[in-house]
C-alpha cells in the first residue's frame, strides 16, 4: 500500500478482490484521493473507452459536452480496473498506452492530458493462460502486474469462515435494525462444513438472509439457506481426507467462537469437562495466561 505501483488482485469471483483493493488505497499516500472503480466486463468496447478516458462535445451521438472520464477523476487517487481480462484486444492497446506514458487522449479530442492515478487491476481469469492462448497481451500482463496479491477462495482459508461470518451478520443486522448475537453452535458447525463456491459474497447473502428469517437473537441451523442446510458432512474430495483431530479442533474452535470464549458454556454444549476443554486448547496453542484467546465481545459468565 505504501508505494505507488501498479496493482494485479487475482481471485475467483466473490473473494472479495475490490474489498483488497480499497484496503490497499485506504492505507496508501493517496487515501485522501478519490477511490474509483469500474467493472470493464460490463461495459461494451465503445462506451467503456469514453468511460475511461472521457469524450469531447460532439464526439459522437449524445455528446453535447466536454466530459472527463475515470482516469481523470481518480487523480490523486486509485482507478480500480475490475475484470481486466474481458476488455478486448484494441482497448488493451488503449491500457497498456496509458500505463506506459500516463497520459490519455479523451474521444474525439486530439491533445493528450496528463494523468496522475494509481492503477490496480482486478480478474478472476487466468491471464497468463490468456498471453499463452493470445487473447491477453503481454506487455500489458507485464505493465499490470508489478505487484500480484491472489485472494485464496473461502474454502482454502476457513479460519476466516466465522470471523467473516460474524462480521457480515452484524452489518446485515444494523441495516435491517435487528438484534442479532451471533449463531449457534450448530449454525457455525454448517458454516465451516460448507465449501463457499460463490465465496464471500456466498456468506455475505447467507447472512442477510439469516438476518431476514431468525426468529430468535442468533442464527439457528434453520436460518441458513437449504444448500448450507441440508450438507449431512463434510465434502471429502479423493485425496484430500482430513484427520479426524483436526476436525474436532475445528468443531471446538467453532464452538468456543460462537460462546464469545466462554469455556464454561463451551464445555458444557460440547457434553465435556471443562478440564479436558482446558487440556484440547491448551494443545491447540490457544491460551493466553490460562484463558482462551478471544476474538469478539467477552462473555460476562
Amino acid at each position: 500500500a505504501k508505494v505507488d505501483a501498479t496493482v494485479l488482485i487475482t481471485g475467483e469471483s466473490g473473494v472479495g478482490k475490490e474489498r483488497i483493493a480499497r484496503l490497499v488505497h485506504d492505507e496508501s499516500t493517496r487515501a485522501v484521493g478519490p477511490f474509483i472503480a469500474v467493472n470493464c466486463g460490463a461495459i461494451t468496447e465503445t462506451l467503456l473507452e469514453s468511460e475511461l478516458f472521457g469524450h469531447a462535445r460532439g464526439a459522437f451521438t449524445g455528446a453535447t459536452s466536454d466530459r472527463p472520464g475515470l482516469f481523470e477523476a481518480a487523480s490523486r487517487g486509485t482507478l480500480l480496473l475490475d475484470e481486466i481480462g474481458e476488455v478486448s484486444a484494441s482497448m488493451q492497446v488503449k491500457l497498456l498506452r496509458v500505463l506506459q506514458e500516463r497520459e490519455i487522449r479523451r474521444v474525439g479530442e486530439n491533445k493528450s492530458r496528463q494523468v496522475d492515478a494509481r492503477i490496480i487491476a482486478a480478474t478472476n481469469r487466468d491471464l497468463a493462460h490468456g498471453v499463452a492462448e493470445n487473447t491477453f497481451r503481454q506487455d500489458l500482463y507485464y505493465r499490470i502486474k508489478v505487484v500480484e496479491l491472489n485472494v485464496p477462495p473461502l474454502r482454502d482459508r476457513r479460519d476466516d469462515i466465522l470471523p467473516l461470518a460474524r462480521l457480515l451478520l452484524a452489518g446485515a443486522a444494523i441495516r435491517m435494525d435487528r438484534k442479532m448475537s451471533g449463531l449457534t453452535p450448530a449454525a457455525a458447525d454448517q458454516l465451516l462444513r460448507y465449501e463457499w463456491p460463490g465465496n464471500v459474497r456466498e456468506l455475505e447473502n447467507a447472512m442477510e438472509r439469516a438476518v431476514a428469517l431468525a426468529r430468535g437473537d442468533r442464527v439457528e441451523l434453520e436460518d441458513l439457506p437449504a444448500e448450507i442446510r441440508q450438507l449431512v458432512a463434510p465434502a471429502v474430495a479423493a485425496g484430500a481426507v482430513r484427520p479426524l483431530s483436526d476436525i474436532e479442533k475445528d468443531y471446538i474452535l467453532a464452538a468456543l467462537e460462537v460462546n464469545h470464549g466462554s469455556q464454561k458454556h463451551t464445555a458444557a454444549q460440547l457434553r465435556i469437562g471443562s478440564a479436558t476443554l482446558y487440556r484440547k486448547l491448551k494443545s491447540y496453542g490457544v491460551l493466553r495466561s490460562g484463558r482462551a484467546v478471544r476474538t469478539s465481545t467477552p462473555d460476562p459468565s
